[in-house]
């Protein structure tokens, strides 16, 4: 299973972006999705995922409400829509596949593929 995110970039703040997550090898509804960030000198932290099954998503609390996930099935591709972006989310975002269980969603460990990471900058 291969994983490429893309659609970083330098956005003000305040403004939106949509990352991108393509999905090979294996079905992208096959697997739960998730979005994991690390900014610079910060571990690497849990921001959104989708489970495989209803497709039901979760959100850190600090992106909730601004950060929206969701997938393709027929591109096999999977989502990161961000809005309202703010210096705090400067990060490189990077997307990953497994199954964990519904408790441990949260937990980078929990996932067994990765992609190389997007960088996203906001200026302020």
């Amino acid at each position: 299973v291969q994983l490429q995110a893309s659609g970083g970039g330098l956005v003000q703040a305040g403004g939106s972006l949509r990352l991108s997550c393509a999905v090979s090898g294996r079905t992208v509804s096959s697997y739960g999705m998730a979005w994991f960030r690390q900014a610079p000198g910060k571990e690497r932290e849990f921001v959104a995922t989708m489970r495989a099954s209803g497709g039901a998503t979760y959100y850190a609390d600090s992106v909730k409400g601004r950060f929206t996930m969701s997938r393709d099935n027929a591109k096999n591709i999977v989502y990161l829509q961000m809005s309202s972006l703010n210096a705090e989310d400067t990060a490189v975002y990077y997307c990953a596949g497994g199954r964990p269980i519904l408790s441990n969603v949260r937990n980078r460990d929990a996932y067994n593929y990765w992609g190389q990471g997007t960088q996203v900058t906001v200026s302020s």
